[in-house]
């Protein structure tokens, strides 16, 4: 395997080559710094690289190896959303308003270093993780690895980057609204957000009114399975997640659907369409039960539920900033509306929760999975 194909070969693999004394920590590290000196100049996928601390932890990893122990990330290289604490570094949001760093690792990353993970650094994110595009004023701009006059995507953007790029095999990303799976989707990877208390938050509490959760970017299903079986906090499947992503599905009975939910201006765009259709036939052909099915939202779904969970969760942020007046002028209009929702209206809106999931999710009465598009149009351009 050639040092391209290593860069790429996914985190899961990796772990077996390390453990296989195929390859070694430090050299794999030294791999991932250098493709990111050359390489992320013009992507900007990270917001810092943790060079020093990535080649002592390199050097650390390699002598358990060497002693016969075994973990499941154990030297395998990983990157961290500039929104999840790491030890000695700032954790900053995308932006100049904050400036004091972590005392101690996010849980998560605690988990991913207690399975032998080596961090590689922190990676780029739009100011307080709200847009599709990962660009801000405090440290510039995002390219997509596959075009560079276009954004990965937000607010996962810098992890998904750098994991298309082979800047790193695994990320750490956070999702809300789409925060992993549009990276995701536009750079060509896998990307998801697990279930509420799948992973642990701490020592952030309710994020974006109870919206937002950590979730991996990877390489290959594998990979995220692997990151579930380090970090999970909850209930898992028997034997673990690698294990059951692995177990043939059978006959799935799957729904296709392109509806948006409603009052959304946005429309499905033609590619995306084609892609589905496309989906269907092969899906039939793999002998599948494929219908159209549309999932029931309520006329509130958006305006009168998501968008003020989250315009009331990034006011309730700003009022802990140190600096609240660097803010962007957009971050700050956001805020505002969130300002203009009470407690007693986000309380009435939570208690709805149960209501719309208990609509949307009717879908699964009779399918096993529904298969969207992840947006209705492609990347917009930088500074679109």
């Amino acid at each position: 395997m050639d040092a391209t194909d290593l860069a790429f070969a996914g985190a899961a693999e990796q772990a077996r080559l390390l453990a296989a004394g195929s390859i070694t920590a430090p050299a794999l590290v030294e791999l991932y710094l250098e493709r990111i000196s050359r390489v992320d100049r013009e992507i900007r996928s990270y917001r810092v690289v943790m060079a020093d601390s990535a080649r002592r932890e390199a050097q650390a990893a390699q002598a358990r190896l060497d002693a016969g122990e075994r973990l499941p990330l154990l030297g395998v290289p990983v990157a961290i959303k500039d929104d999840a604490d790491v030890a000695g570094e700032f954790t900053t949001y995308g932006s100049s308003a904050y400036d004091q760093a972590a005392t101690a690792d996010a849980e998560v990353v605690r988990r991913l270093r207690e399975a032998g993970a080596v961090i590689l650094g922190k990676t780029a994110v739009p100011e307080m993780m709200l847009w599709s595009f990962t660009e801000t004023a405090a440290f510039g701009a995002t390219r997509n690895p596959w075009d560079l006059a276009y954004t990965p995507g937000g607010s996962s953007g810098g992890s998904g980057a750098a994991v298309s790029a082979g800047l790193a095999p695994l990320a750490l990303g956070s999702d809300g609204a789409g925060s992993i799976r549009i990276p995701a989707a536009w750079c060509g990877i896998f990307g998801l957000k697990p279930q509420r208390d799948r992973v642990s938050l701490d020592p952030q509490s309710d994020t974006w009114c109870g919206l937002s959760v950590y979730g991996p970017l990877s390489r290959t299903v594998e990979d995220a399975a692997l990151f579930l079986d380090v970090t999970n906090t909850a209930k898992a499947p028997r034997g673990g997640f690698v294990k059951a992503a692995k177990r043939e599905p059978g006959r799935l009975r799957i729904a296709l659907s392109a509806k948006l939910p409603p009052l959304m201006v946005a429309r499905v765009g033609q590619p995306q369409q084609r892609a589905l259709d496309r989906l269907e036939v092969l899906l039939r052909d793999l002998g599948h039960d494929v219908s159209w099915r549309d999932p029931d939202y309520p006329p509130w779904t958006i305006y009168g539920h998501v968008l003020p969970r989250m315009w009331h969760g990034v006011n309730t942020e700003m009022q802990k900033l140190p600096h609240p007046e660097r803010l962007e002028s957009r971050t700050r209009a956001i805020a505002r509306l969130g300002s203009l929702i009470s407690e007693r209206q986000i309380a009435r809106i939570r208690a709805a929760e149960a209501t719309l999931a208990a609509r949307v999710q009717s879908v699964f009465d009779d399918v096993d999975v529904l298969i969207t598009p992840a947006t209705a149009t492609g990347p917009s351009r930088v500074g679109q």
